[in-house]
């Protein structure tokens, strides 16, 4: 009865009276017409080459979480990622090498993690981590930056996990919103038991097929109007400062020095949108500078600074979460770049 209940209530709403649809249609409107306009070409330009580079990573992390949501049992993301133990943060930081998406596809999968009981602190580290511990961007950067590269994901990796210890710390002293999604299985409970149960018990047949795709595609949907409406006003912000900023502004202003790593974390914070599309970038600046660190700075502040990630992690984890994630992580992001810049 109550289940019918909630089915109801979540289908009151059509697709038009909810405003992350709105946000969505307008910028794909504004970036369209501003074809139209010689003075906005610029824009239009970055906003679809943007929209090209994040559309499948974005889409691949809305369909996984779609089929986390089906077929991973709240269980068992609790039972990995919700205690209270050291353990935990490295379980979702190694999770993020397997994570293969960009950073704004991390998000759709975090916030399912988070949704299926996943602790605060372990949803930050593995969103942290995501996006330069996986496989892809390891050779890119690799490829752009020499063995330097495996440095820049150390010392990223080294962050996320530090922050996760942080804001463990924080969660045992309650300075943090707990996880109300968190489930604990009763009696002894065994991950790997209790998955070889659900094969043995599963039972394919075109009724049950359809019954998933249906599922899934539901918790998709869900998922997109938690997600695409940040994402989207991310790569408009993002298309706007590539259109209107001068590029010799980046290179003057962007010197190994103190200055020059706060001025790498304002235009990271701005310019950050996608990890395969900011580490050119990001080459780029070492390339003009020769400063490691500002490369660094630029990388893994955007990911951490982000309005995307904060917005989502503000509204769905908790905002004592998203602002101590901040707190926590930048500090420790401009003391690596600055070490980076002193020994490279």
């Amino acid at each position: 009865m109550s289940t019918h209940a909630s089915h109801s209530c979540c289908e009151s709403k059509r697709w038009y009276q909810k405003k992350v649809w709105w946000v969505v249609t307008a910028c794909f409107v504004l970036g369209a017409v501003s074809r139209a306009f010689p003075p906005s070409e610029a824009f239009a330009g970055a906003f679809w080459d943007y929209v090209g580079k994040i559309f499948w990573p974005v889409t691949l992390g809305l369909a996984i979480g779609g089929m986390m949501d089906r077929y991973v049992p709240k269980e068992y993301v609790s039972r990995l990622l919700a205690r209270p133990k050291k353990r935990t943060v490295f379980y979702a930081a190694g999770l993020g090498l397997l994570a293969s998406a960009c950073s704004h596809g991390i998000l759709a999968l975090s916030m399912e993690l988070h949704k299926k009981g996943a602790s605060g602190p372990a949803v930050i580290s593995f969103l942290l981590a995501s996006p330069w511990a996986n496989f892809p961007v390891t050779l890119l950067l690799v490829g752009l930056f020499g063995w330097k590269g495996f440095l820049i994901i150390l010392a990223a990796l080294l962050v996320a996990i530090n922050t996760g210890l942080i804001l463990q710390c924080l969660d045992q002293r309650g300075w943090i919103e707990k996880n109300r999604n968190t489930v604990a299985a009763e009696g002894p409970f065994s991950i790997r038991l209790d998955f070889r149960k659900r094969i043995r018990n599963y039972h394919f047949s075109w009724k049950q097929f359809t019954q998933d795709i249906v599922q899934i595609g539901r918790s998709t949907v869900a998922l997109c109007e938690m997600v695409l409406g940040w994402v989207t006003f991310g790569v408009l912000l993002a298309s706007l400062a590539q259109a209107y900023v001068p590029a010799h502004w980046f290179h003057t202003y962007l010197g190994p020095g103190l200055g020059g790593l706060l001025v790498t974390l304002g235009i990271a914070t701005v310019l950050e949108v996608c990890s395969e599309g900011t580490a050119p970038l990001a080459f780029e600046i070492y390339r003009n500078t020769q400063a490691l660190g500002n490369s660094f700075v630029f990388l893994t502040a955007g990911v951490l600074t982000d309005y995307t990630e904060i917005g989502l992690v503000w509204q769905n984890v908790g905002r004592k979460t998203s602002l101590w994630m901040v707190l926590a992580g930048v500090p420790q992001i401009l003391i690596l770049g600055y070490l980076f810049n002193r020994i490279f």
